[in-house]
């Protein structure tokens, strides 16, 4: 199976080094991105746009010769529900690492503090105590040396959607600092956060404490969820 993973915010290809040996250990083909304007801390990101960080990722689905499963970690959830919007017939299933999809009009977060085009990773003391869980102190001194500017316009911008067959593509939630059973009050109390989300057809949730950068805190058992939810994802084909 061909596995798309696409990075969350200040974030690249790299981030997920710890994740891919499972994957291909179990025989399918991880694609790691690195999206428009991450490609360093001197890339250009003037102009740069959700849509663009969308197109990214369905340009690699066009690439490949079957369907696909779509992993996104926080931010990139929200870039693979607009894939998944783009490309149903091409998604095999959408996996959620603690995010979900994003919903017409929304904004992935436009209360990040941004500097001219860009944002860059803000001060710890400015995240939840519930997103560093396990992030101990060489992991963030890891985290910020890798960090890369997010570009303002793939946080600020606006998700436009137009297949209901988006609905269709079975999703996995990974939840991480925040359990599953939360997400499901959340559904069944008619949060606008979940808006989106309870509109699937098909979705299943995996638990997996943590903070909110399990590539990092647990590579290892993120890479074991993953494939726990392809291998549903193959056994619902035989």
């Amino acid at each position: 199976m061909d596995i798309i993973l696409v990075p969350g915010f200040w974030l690249d290809a790299s981030s997920w080094a710890a994740v891919t040996p499972a994957l291909e250990a179990a025989g399918h083909r991880p694609h790691p991105l690195t999206l428009p304007g991450k490609e360093s801390a001197d890339a250009h990101r003037a102009g740069i746009d959700l849509q663009d960080h969308i197109d990214a990722v369905v340009d690699v689905l066009d690439t490949l010769p079957g369907k696909a499963v779509l992993v996104g970690h926080s931010g990139g959830g929200a870039i693979i529900h607009g894939a998944v919007d783009a490309r149903p017939d091409k998604v095999e299933r959408a996996i959620y690492v603690d995010s979900g999809p994003l919903g017409e009009g929304e904004s992935i977060n436009d209360a990040l503090p941004a500097v001219g085009d860009e944002v860059p990773l803000p001060a710890w003391d400015s995240f939840e105590d519930a997103d560093l869980v396990d992030l101990d102190d060489g992991l963030r001194r890891d985290f910020r040396a890798r960090a890369i500017p997010e570009p303002k316009g793939v946080a600020y911008g606006r998700q436009h959607l137009h297949d209901e067959r988006r609905y269709d593509v079975p999703a996995t939630v990974i939840a991480c600092e925040l359990p599953a059973a939360l997400i499901r009050e959340w559904i069944d109390a008619g949060h606008p956060f979940v808006a989106e989300l309870v509109q699937v057809h098909d979705v299943e949730y995996i638990d997996l404490p943590t903070g909110h950068w399990p590539q990092f805190t647990r590579p290892k058992e993120l890479g074991r969820a993953i494939l726990a939810a392809v291998d549903r994802t193959d056994a619902g084909k035989a």
